[in-house]
């Protein structure tokens, strides 16, 4: 009867070891931060842009909370698809994370018919960290002085303005052209390698206008190197001060909203999910993050993870119906 029950007992043992041993690694058991283990925030676009300023001083902040090395990994390049993929096939523990914008999960889906991951399977969403608008910026030297006489002058000579955009089916792009289906106007797109090139291309005089992120429009605007016309989002941003939005500056149906978000790769585990969305929202909260942010026109929002991920399908059905109304594909 005893060589029975230790029988059985073995038997039970190699089964919940089997059982362990099949499912994914995140949905075990996971320490966040391991100790001694880097925490990587892939940001999928040059240096020098919103995004990575951003990302690089809640690293300095993740850095001294959590006790282990937190770096920011830029991996431009293909529309923030190579960055993507960095963290797709990354494991699922936490210490790779990534910092976008809405092109990745809300974009590149209706614009590529062969995108290399999925971002309802592939990715799992951690936290949607602020909201942001884009603001349509020219050179200092620029004959416009707002976006009336742009569009006065578009409508005259068709294909002659040239815009800058970070790449092809960014935002950027993608508000240019709403701007031209609402105007009836025809401009000719100059995709650049991220926003800091389109942004020195745009300084340089060899575009006419570049519809920037906030971050880098303010500062840019304040250093006298470029002019703000007018920004996409219906809502106002203390930081902007009086520029008025697209709707308020004559051409109404160019009300865009972006926003920073944190990606994990797929499968990481409830608790594990928990531990990183705390520390995340930690390091928003603190005062010289909350003044950056706010500077360059950005609202916290620092969601829960399920939130992000009722945020992420609303992305994708808001941008898909753009994209369709634009008739865009990229492949």
């Amino acid at each position: 009867m005893l060589s029975r029950v230790l029988f059985l007992r073995t038997l039970l043992s190699a089964a919940v070891a089997a059982t362990l041993v099949g499912l994914p690694a995140a949905a075990r058991a996971q320490t966040f931060p391991t100790p001694g283990k880097t925490v990587r925030i892939v940001v999928p676009f040059p240096a020098g842009g919103q995004t990575d300023i951003q990302a690089r001083l809640l690293a300095a902040k993740l850095q001294s909370a959590l006790g282990v090395t937190v770096l920011v990994d830029n991996k431009p390049g293909a529309s923030s698809i190579l960055g993507t993929m960095e963290v797709v096939r990354a494991p699922a523990d936490g210490h790779t994370l990534l910092y976008t914008i809405s092109v990745t999960a809300g974009q590149n889906p209706h614009l590529f018919t062969k995108l290399p991951y999925d971002p309802f399977k592939d990715l799992t969403p951690v936290m949607f960290a602020a909201r942001s608008s884009t603001v349509l910026t020219v050179p200092t030297n620029s004959p416009f002085n707002s976006v009336a006489d742009l569009i006065k002058h578009a409508k005259a000579n068709p294909g002659k303005l040239n815009y800058a955009s970070y790449s092809l089916g960014s935002t950027s792009h993608l508000v240019a052209e709403l701007m031209q289906q609402a105007t009836g106007t025809q401009m000719t797109h100059i995709p650049f390698k991220g926003s800091a090139d389109a942004g020195l291309a745009l300084m340089g005089g060899q575009v006419d206008f570049l519809f920037d992120g906030p971050t880098t429009a303010i500062a840019n605007a304040k250093g006298g190197k470029v002019k703000m016309l007018a920004y996409t989002d219906p809502k106002p941003y203390t930081a902007l001060g009086k520029l008025p939005n697209m709707a308020e500056a004559g051409v109404p149906g160019v009300d865009v909203t972006g926003g920073m978000q944190f990606f994990g790769p797929r499968n990481m585990a409830p608790d594990l999910l928990n531990k990183v969305n705390a520390a995340l929202a930690s390091a928003l909260k603190d005062p010289d993050v909350a003044k950056l942010y706010a500077d360059g026109a950005s609202e916290i929002v620092a969601s829960s993870a399920a939130d992000h991920a009722t945020s992420v399908k609303e992305q994708y059905e808001r941008w898909g119906g753009v994209i369709r109304k634009l008739n865009l594909k990229l492949d």
